[in-house]
This record gives C-alpha cells, sequence and structure tokens, in this order.
C-alpha cells in the first residue's frame, strides 16, 4: 500500500529580475540565453555561468554581472563547472575545441584561482591545466565531479568510461589518469564519498542501467568496481547530499539513498524526473512534460499548445512525505542551485524564480488548520525547535482528541506536553469518574516530572482509594529515586484512606520517625511494634517518641515499655538491630514447615517498614523473587550496639505513669540502682516512692495488703538508721513525709518523722488527739523512757473519758502512776488535783498509790530525822574537838612513822592530827626542812583532803557570786525547796568566815 502524501504550500515562489540593466537584458533573452550557457554551478556567494564560447561569467547578489573571462579561447565549451565552497577556486572543464596539442572533441579541466588576476587580460589566475584523455574518443562528458582540495576529480563519459584524474592541480605539480570503469552505457552521473581521517574515497558511478561503487584511494583501491543497484538513473539525476554524505538518484518510481554500506530505504514518489537536487531537509525534483496522449484535455485547453512543454517542479520533503510545494514551469530547468539563504531555479529561457521557505510557525499553521498534529511535531523536532515550544503543539493535538472524544489519546499528548503546561488546564478535564484512570495516569507523570504540588498529591492518593488499587498506591509510594511528591500530604491521605502500613512506610523510609509512631500507635493500634520501632531509635530520636506515647504504650505493653524507661533512663539504653542470621536451609524450610512460614512473615514485614539499622542485603534478599528463601536469608536475629548519651532527670518520667502505680514503683525501684544518680534525683525518687508505696497501701481492704505496702514504705524513711555511715542516706524532707503520711493516714509515718526530730511529745499527742488509745499506749512504751514528761500526760489522756479509761485497763493507768511516782514526775498532790477534774477515776484506783506515797513519806521523814541527829552529833564532837586543840595539852602515844612505818627515833615531828614522822621522812617529802627551822606545815598524810576541802571552800565562795547558776539549778529543778536547802547548806549564803 503506497503511502499517501500531503500537499502543502512550505515556500513562497518569486521570480527574479535582475537590477542591472546589463545583467536583465542578459537573462530575459531568451533565445540567446539559452543559445550561451552551457553550464551553471553556485558557490562562494556567487553564481557561476559558462558559455558555449568559453566565457565564464559571475553573478553576484540581486543577480549582477560581476565579472566575466575567457576560459577557452580554442573554440570550446564551458560544458561543467565546480566551485569549491569556501575558497576562490573554480574548476572548469572546456569541451569541443581544437588545437595543435588536442584531439578533436578531447576536453581540458582548468582551475582558476578567482582572486588572483591576470594583468594582461584581467581574467583569474589560471593554476592548472589537464586534458582528459579518454582513449582518443571524442565523446562528450556526462558527469563530473571533484573533492574539496582537487585532489581527485572524476570524469564521465557518454560512452560509458569514467576517468579519475588524481595530482595536486591547486599547485600543478602533475597529474595521473587512469580510466577505471568502461562499459557500453552512458554514464549519467559520478559523485564521491569521502571519509575523513580514513583516507578513504569511494567513486559512486551511475549508468542508465545500473550504480556502482569503486575505491579509488585508501584501503580496497585498484579492486573492481561493484553494482550496487541493477538499475540507473538518467543525467541530472544523481546528486550527494552535502550534509548526510548519502547519494541521492532520482528515478521513477521513488528517490534512492545510497551509502557505502549499501541502499537505504528509498522514498516512493512517482513520476519521470529529469533533475534532482538537496535543499536542507528537501529534495527538489523536476519533472519533464507529460509524453504525447497523456496530457488531459483540461491541461491542454488551458495552456494550449504549450501544456507538451509543461515541466513541473516539485519540493518533497521525503522524512515526512510533505510536498512542501509544487508548481508547473513552462520553459525546461537549466539548473537549481541554493545561495543567498534561499533555493532558486533557473529555466533555460534566462528566468530565474526563488523560492523562499516560509517560517516554521507560518508552516505549523498550516497543519493545524488540517488537524495535522503528529506530522506538526515530526516537522518541530525536524527544524529542531525546542522542548517547551513542541508541548505547544502537543497541548493542541490533546485538546482537539479531548473534542473528539478520544481521551486515552488525549491523555498521552497532555502527558508529552507536561512540562509546559498548567496542570489545572487538564485535570479540569477529567475529573469525571469515567476518566479517572486518564486522571491517575496524568497525576502520576506529574509526579514523575518533579511538577506536582501536595494538592496534586492529595487527588492522586485519593484516586487510587476510590479505586482500591493498593498495588498501583504502593507501586507509587514505593518509586525509586528522589522524592516525587509532598511526603506529609501522601503521609496524611494514607492515614485517612486507612492505607495505614504505606503511611508507615512513607514515614520511616524518610525519616520521619515520630510519624512512624503516630501511625502504628493512632491508626493501627499495633502497640508493639511501635514500641519496638522505638527501640531501634538512637537515643535522641527514641526519647521524644517515647514520651509522646509513654502512657499509651505502658497501657498496652506494661512490660516491655517500663523495661524501656528503665534502660533510657539508667544510661543503660542500646538500640536494637536486626541482622540475618547464617544458617543452612532445613528440611522444614524446604517442606514450607513452620520456620518458612516465619520467615516469611518477618521477610513481608522487613519489606514494607525497614527498621533502623536494618542490613540491607536482607530487605534486597526478600525482593529477589527468583531466589530460593532460605533461613539464612529471612531469619532476623535482634542485637543492640551502644550509644553514649546522657540520661534526661527521672522526674520527667514520672507523669508517664499515671494509673499505673505497679509499673511506676518497679521504674523508681530500679532507678535507685543507678550509681550515677545526683543526690537531687534521688530525693525525688524515694519522695515518689514512699507515695506510691502508701498510694499502693489503700487499694485494697485487707489489712496484710495494708501491712506490706506500709511496710515497704516505712523502710525508707527508718533507712537511715540501718545504713551504715559510709553509705549515702536516703534524703526525704521530713515535711514532704508528713504531709503524705498524713495524706494517706499512715501514722507510722508521722511517727518515725517526729521521733528522728525529737518531737516525741507529738507524736503521743497526735494519737491521744485520734483517739488512739492502743497507739498512745504503744507510743508511751517507746518514747516515755526517753521522754518522762508523757506520764504525766498518759495520765490526763486516760482519765479524761471512761471509754478510754476502760479500754486501757486499771493496770495501765496503775503503770503510769508508778512510772510518775518513781520519776517524781508529779507531786502527789498534782496527781489527785488531775484526777479530780473529772469523776472517772475512783479512790480505790489510786489508794494503792496513795498509800505507797504515805509511806514513802514517812520514811522519807525518818530518814531526814535520822540525818539531822547524826549531823547535829557530829558537828558537836568536831566542835569540842576544836576546843580541846586549843586549850588542853596533846598527846602523842604513835610509836611508829606515819611515813616509813618504822620505829620513832629521834629527831621526830608530831602534827596535832596525831600523826608522827621522823624528821627525815619529811625532807625525803619535801614539805620543808625541820633542821633549819623551817615550818614544814601540815601532815603529809592529811594534805590532801586538806586540799581538797580547801578547794571546796573556794569554789563554795566564788560561787556565792554567781547568781545566775544558782538561778539556773533552781528552775531546773523538780523540788526548789531541796534545791534552796542545798545552796544554803554549802554556806553560799551566809558570811565568808569559817573555820579552818
Amino acid at each position: 500500500m503506497a503511502l499517501t502524501w500531503r500537499s502543502f504550500d512550505f515556500f513562497e515562489s518569486t521570480p527574479i529580475t535582475p537590477s542591472d540593466p546589463s545583467s536583465r537584458s542578459f537573462f530575459e533573452n531568451p533565445s540567446g540565453f539559452s543559445q550561451s550557457i552551457a553550464s551553471v554551478c553556485s558557490g562562494s556567494e556567487s553564481l557561476f555561468l559558462g558559455g558555449f564560447d568559453g566565457t565564464v561569467r559571475i553573478i553576484g547578489p540581486n543577480f549582477k554581472i560581476l565579472r566575466q573571462f575567457t576560459a577557452y579561447d580554442n573554440g570550446s565549451s564551458v560544458t561543467h563547472m565546480r566551485q569549491v565552497e569556501g575558497t576562490s577556486l573554480l574548476v572548469t572543464i572546456g569541451e569541443g575545441g581544437a588545437g595543435e596539442d588536442l584531439e578533436p572533441g578531447q576536453p581540458v579541466i582548468k582551475v582558476w584561482s578567482l582572486d588572483k588576476v591576470n594583468k594582461k587580460d584581467g581574467a583569474p589566475g589560471l593554476l592548472s591545466t589537464v586534458v582528459v584523455n579518454n582513449g582518443k574518443r571524442p565523446f562528450p562528458i556526462s558527469a563530473f565531479t571533484a573533492t574539496e582540495d582537487l585532489t581527485q576529480l572524476a570524469v564521465g563519459f557518454a560512452n560509458g568510461a569514467v576517468v579519475v584524474i588524481r595530482g595536486d592541480l591547486i599547485h600543478d605539480l602533475g597529474t595521473k589518469q587512469r580510466v577505471i570503469y568502461e562499459s557500453d552505457e552512458p554514464i549519467t552521473g559520478v559523485e564521491m564519498h569521502v571519509e575523513q581521517g580514513v583516507g578513504l574515497t569511494t567513486l559512486f558511478v551511475a549508468t542508465t542501467a545500473r550504480v556502482l561503487k569503486v575505491v579509488i584511494s585508501g584501503k580496497g583501491h585498484g579492486q573492481p568496481p561493484k553494482t550496487v543497484e541493477d538499475e540507473g538513473c538518467g543525467v541530472g539525476c544523481m546528486v550527494v547530499d552535502r550534509r548526510t554524505g548519502e547519494i541521492v538518484v532520482a528515478r521513477e518510481d521513488a528517490v534512492y539513498y545510497y551509502t557505502l554500506e549499501g541502499r537505504g530505504p528509498p522514498t516512493a514518489y512517482e513520476g519521470a524526473k529529469k533533475l534532482v537536487a538537496v535543499y536542507g531537509d528537501y529534495v527538489a525534483l523536476v519533472s519533464p512534460p507529460t509524453p504525447a496522449g497523456e496530457t488531459d484535455t483540461m491541461r491542454r485547453r488551458f495552456f494550449g499548445g504549450a501544456a507538451d512543454s509543461i515541466y513541473t517542479f516539485t519540493l518533497i520533503h521525503p522524512d515526512l512525505r510533505i510536498i512542501a510545494h509544487s508548481e508547473t514551469v513552462l520553459a525546461d530547468v537549466k539548473h537549481i542551485f541554493a545561495l543567498w539563504g534561499d533555493l532558486y531555479m533557473l529555466t533555460l529561457d534566462g528566468k530565474i524564480f526563488r523560492y523562499h521557505e516560509k517560517t516554521l510557525q507560518q508552516r505549523l499553521d498550516m497543519l493545524y488548520q488540517r488537524n495535522l498534529y503528529t506530522l506538526a511535531v515530526d516537522l518541530a523536532q525536524k527544524c529542531g525547535m525546542d522542548a517547551q515550544q513542541q508541548n505547544v503543539i502537543y497541548r493542541k493535538y490533546g485538546d482537539y482528541l479531548y473534542q473528539k472524544g478520544n481521551y486515552d489519546e488525549a491523555m498521552t499528548q497532555y502527558i508529552k506536553a507536561i512540562d509546559s503546561t498548567e496542570p489545572s488546564q487538564v485535570i479540569r478535564k477529567f475529573l469525571d469518574t469515567q476518566r479517572i484512570h486518564n486522571l491517575i495516569e496524568y497525576l502520576e507523570e506529574l509526579h514523575e516530572h518533579h511538577k506536582a504540588t501536595s494538592d496534586h498529591t492529595t487527588l492522586l492518593l485519593n484516586c487510587y482509594a476510590k479505586l482500591k488499587d493498593i498495588d498501583k498506591l504502593e507501586k507509587f509510594i514505593k518509586s525509586e529515586g528522589d522524592l516525587k511528591f509532598d511526603l506529609d500530604t501522601a503521609i496524611s491521605m494514607c492515614r485517612q484512606g486507612g492505607y495505614y502500613e504505606q503511611a508507615a512506610y512513607l514515614a520511616k523510609k524518610h525519616g520521619e520517625h515520630d510519624l512512624v509512631v503516630d501511625i502504628l500507635i493512632e491508626d493501627s493500634k499495633a502497640y508493639n511494634e511501635a514500641l519496638d520501632f522505638i527501640w531501634h531509635l538512637d537515643p535522641d530520636t527514641a526519647h521524644p517518641c517515647l514520651m509522646k506515647y509513654a502512657r499509651v504504650l505502658i497501657e498496652h505493653c506494661p512490660s516491655d515499655a517500663t523495661q524501656l524507661f528503665i534502660d533510657y533512663y539508667t544510661g543503660k539504653y542500646k538500640p536494637r538491630v536486626d541482622i540475618p542470621v547464617t544458617a543452612e536451609a532445613t528440611p522444614a524450610t524446604a517442606n514450607g514447615g513452620f520456620a518458612a512460614g516465619a520467615a516469611s512473615a518477618v521477610s513481608n514485614l522487613s519489606s514494607l517498614l525497614p527498621l533502623p539499622y536494618m542490613n540491607t542485603t536482607v530487605v534486597a534478599n526478600n525482593n529477589n523473587a527468583n531466589a530460593k528463601p532460605t533461613v539464612g536469608d529471612l531469619a532476623i536475629k535482634q542485637e543492640v550496639i551502644a550509644i553514649k548519651y546522657t540520661p534526661p532527670k527521672p522526674r520527667t518520667a514520672f507523669s508517664s505513669f499515671i494509673d499505673h502505680p505497679d509499673e511506676f514503683i518497679i521504674f523508681l525501684e530500679a532507678c535507685l540502682q543507678d550509681d550515677a544518680l545526683s543526690k537531687e534525683d534521688k530525693t525525688d525518687i524515694y519522695t515518689t516512692l514512699f507515695e506510691m508505696y502508701l498510694h499502693k497501701s489503700n487499694e485494697k481492704k485487707s489489712d496484710s495488703h495494708r501491712e506490706k505496702w506500709e511496710a515497704k514504705a516505712k523502710s525508707l524513711i527508718e533507712a537511715d538508721k540501718s545504713l551504715p555511715l559510709t553509705q549515702e542516706k536516703p534524703q526525704i524532707e521530713n515535711s514532704n513525709v508528713l504531709l503524705l503520711s498524713h495524706l494517706s493516714n499512715f501514722r507510722d509515718g508521722t511517727s518515725l518523722v517526729k521521733e528522728q526530730s525529737g518531737l516525741l511529745f507529738d507524736i503521743f499527742r497526735s494519737y491521744t488527739s485520734a483517739k488512739d488509745t492502743k497507739g498512745a499506749i504503744k507510743a508511751l512504751a517507746k518514747y516515755g523512757p526517753e521522754e518522762p514528761q508523757l506520764y504525766p500526760a498518759a495520765l490526763s489522756y486516760l482519765t479524761s473519758d471512761a471509754k478510754i479509761l476502760d479500754e486501757a485497763g486499771p493496770d495501765e493507768l496503775a503503770s503510769v502512776l508508778e512510772k510518775i511516782d518513781k520519776g517524781g514526775l508529779m507531786a502527789p498532790l498534782q496527781v489527785v488535783q488531775t484526777l479530780s477534774k473529772n469523776s472517772v477515776a475512783s479512790m480505790g484506783m489510786i489508794k494503792p498509790y496513795l498509800a505507797k506515797r504515805i509511806e514513802a513519806e514517812r520514811l522519807d521523814i525518818q530518814e531526814n530525822k535520822r540525818v539531822v541527829n547524826q549531823f547535829r552529833t557530829e558537828t558537836l564532837a568536831r566542835r569540842q574537838e576544836i576546843a580541846d586543840l586549843g586549850g588542853k595539852p596533846a598527846v602523842f602515844q604513835a610509836t611508829r612513822c606515819g611515813q616509813c612505818s618504822g620505829a620513832l627515833e629521834l629527831p621526830v615531828v608530831h602534827f596535832l592530827c596525831k600523826h608522827s614522822f621522823h624528821r627525815r621522812c619529811l625532807r625525803v617529802t619535801g614539805l620543808g626542812n625541820a633542821d633549819n627551822g623551817e615550818d614544814v606545815g601540815e601532815c603529809p598524810i592529811c594534805a590532801m583532803d586538806n586540799a581538797t576541802i580547801r578547794a571546796l571552800k573556794k569554789s563554795q565562795e566564788e560561787n556565792a557570786e554567781r547568781h545566775d547558776l544558782f538561778r539556773a539549778d533552781l528552775e531546773g529543778s523538780e523540788d526548789r525547796f531541796r534545791t534552796a536547802a542545798e545552796w544554803f547548806g554549802r554556806g553560799v549564803m551566809g558570811g565568808t568566815a569559817g573555820v579552818e
């Protein structure tokens, strides 16, 4: 099936009239022009016309003849020319001339330098001349080509011969000629293909029956020509595409392309071709008039007799299969050339036509009018239009398809234009439920191109949710590479749609650890997984997550959550790490037993929610569907790694254990084992633990339960007595203990604090104010020896109410009275006054006390009388002894020395105290020297007692003036009369004179 060509008018055709009069007269003389112009070529911004008279004319812009010179003056015609682009070199071939050194019709090649001028005739400089040898056979040249450096030329003759000329024609250093091909078929075209850098030159030769190629230099040189195609072409129907190096051959059925590898894909375009040229992406074709008998009536009627000489000029775009321009020409076309940025056509009658390509936008508008958007895209790409401008075409194409109801193809075009299209313009068109798949496709591409906003992400996830397409949802969120969507929006939408696992995966993948915990706890209610996830985090990240959901985790995972708190707050926290366990696959695994099921479960969990520090090879192995799973690949073993961090203060965790006293107590007790705790933290923990013990004691009504927890509470405040001095004692402020004990009705705590503070009377008073008789009696028995004043208070309490007395019993009252009596804490009168305040105690109860007290008073009176009589007798005896010493002689009857116990020998010293001593013994004592008449002083035996008496007397005299001592002793005395009597007896209230 032949492909259809689409016709457009991409070129503006304009006939050209030279502005210069002489040039205009030359071109406008049809008969003169056709008879004078033998060849045409262009290059280096100039047009060259070769004449039959051997003249070369150089045409400049506006087709003004700039210069002309005679190239051949021997009657030769300039049948072929070649201008080397970018240089001043011009190659001409003259034929038909005669000369002494030339055979009739033998061609001559000349190389001219246009920038050099011959001073004689003004002609360009002639660089070299070469006579082409065709075996002395006068056949015209039908084709000619040359390399850019003019080192190789190829000349084709009408007799089927091809001559290659090699040498330096520019410097005229000599040439060599060789006939490389001969046949019976005329040569219709020769073109060269030069591979730069390789030095390989291949000559393509076309005849009327075939196309051949032959290597004329480089590797393969000298080999016979190879047939490329067993079909030839006409003269003028072979040209080289300078951009690609391809050889273009025009035949009636198509335009063919040849390379060194052979024939390429042809472009089918039927019709006779007389001339071919390449202009950019276009191929210019000239078709000869239709043979007689084939011209339609309308054409003949319109053109009349000239209908048989009408040529057709066509510009086609082979790649796009476009006829870019087509027009009829009423004269034969001499030459087609590209010059000055446009394409020109020169006819035999001297008319010139310029073909200017319309702008790309004009060409695209033509395609838009015919809805040929695909062709417009291809044209834009061929013209090198940038991607943003191409997107306009895609968008227009999408709008066209959308209007036709072809939504799938329309979306394809919108996606192609996604980079420069406002997404809302497209999205609004596909909000219908029936087009949701197209909308999903567009939104996915927006994310792929990183052009999606949070609203686009929200809309896409809503579409997934509406279709319940979990596979696409997971593929979207698990896409590799950079993040293509707004993370917060995606997570939020997954949570709203109930896709908690996907939301957790997203949060984990992008390091949003707090969001992972939020999802696991608030949405999935997977408390154990949340706790385990926190346990995998580093300390700085784990702490905020743990504190945020501490109460929830302790509520649902009390044991593990408490242990995590203990580890973290005692500095022992170590993040867990999951690593694969290497092991051989067991038969149970191979048979799909329990191990295989467990491994599969772990694999699914790890692939969905990879934990921190998880070995990535595990996930990679799990994603390998072709690998046979083994226990070594799928089993997970948890290890811990140590990370240094500073544990927070324990009090920051206290609020987390509200309504969970058991776990709180475990936490507090564990924290106390941490040696790194500060004194302040220990005080907080001890105080809080004391409170929790009391709280637990009041939870149940049973006495055993209460006693158990009260004993623990009591142990905290008693600990300071049992701990050694080297160990730091718990510091619980007494005010806190008192307050907490009062709130919890824990009297032992109150008592212990008061006991430690020395407030024993307050302890007893607390029991009496609470009417706790047993507690009061117990406190009296415990603290009475230390605080005797408790007994008078106890007496008042026991006799304050009959019920209290009955509860205590008469024995307890008797015991109190006994303590009071023994301690002399109250006078009998005070006791009687205390008991007489109410009618609780009877005389029978205090009769034993009174009887005992009276008897004791009687005995005391008798003893006092005896002592008085004894002191009186001793006083009289001392007075008599003093009188005798002063008025009667003393008799010394001692026979032995009081110092050495030896028999007395004169000289002897006697003392009035009846002690006698040797004089020598007194010298030994150092009391004096009796031999020299010194006064010995006093008896050595009585000296110590006398010194004591003198010291006492001196002390009494000094104290007589210290009234503060007397007053203090008197105020602190229980019997002030006795105290005053004692001070009077010491002689401190009388005169200071006395007997020594």
